[in-house]
């Protein structure tokens, strides 16, 4: 017996298999892509209010749903509130410990501590999850895009997508936008 790690659903031949309700939810929605097409995938999927068909070599990781578990306390709420109403604006660690009342070195210890990575890498990743829903739900420009989640050029959104999701944004919007 082989077990797969990564995956979050596996076919073999013409069997389908998961672990858990999420990853279930994920592998439905494979089927119906697979039988009737992205678009109804998709449709359903938004109807679901799932946010999106995930590929079966996926992780299943949101920034946004695992931010509130890892800051338990919910020490730093009202830094997420600031950062995604800010989300275009040039922001570094100093603007954030500024929000938070404290130096950047304080910030950068604590919120590492309660959140388990640096708050730089923390605010990358909730832009690169607005930018993988403005990919989807949008019709912005990539270059739009990039600008509205602060990512300043299309270069620095391209290296983003390619460290964490190792595909390019073209190649993700294209996977996973509806024709």
């Amino acid at each position: 017996m082989k077990v797969e790690v990564d995956p979050i659903y596996f076919k073999e031949g013409s069997i389908w298999t998961s672990a858990g309700i999420t990853a279930g939810i994920d592998m439905a929605l494979a089927v119906v892509q697979e039988d009737l097409g992205k678009c109804p995938a998709l449709r359903l999927a938004r109807s679901l209010v799932t946010p999106m068909i995930r590929s079966a070599g996926q992780s299943q990781f949101s920034a946004d749903l695992a931010r509130p578990t890892q800051d338990a306390k919910g020490e730093f709420a009202a830094l997420y509130d600031w950062l995604r109403e800010n989300l275009a604006r040039v922001t570094g660690v100093s603007d954030m410990a500024d929000r938070c009342g404290m130096s950047g070195r304080s910030l950068s210890r604590r919120y590492t501590i309660n959140v388990g990575l640096p708050p730089a890498k923390s605010l990358q990743r909730m832009r690169l999850d607005v930018a993988r829903n403005l990919l989807i739900d949008s019709k912005r420009s990539m270059k739009a895009v990039a600008l509205a989640c602060g990512f300043r050029d299309q270069e620095r959104m391209r290296r983003a997508f390619h460290r964490h999701l190792q595909t390019s944004p073209y190649s993700y919007q294209a996977l996973f936008r509806e024709s």
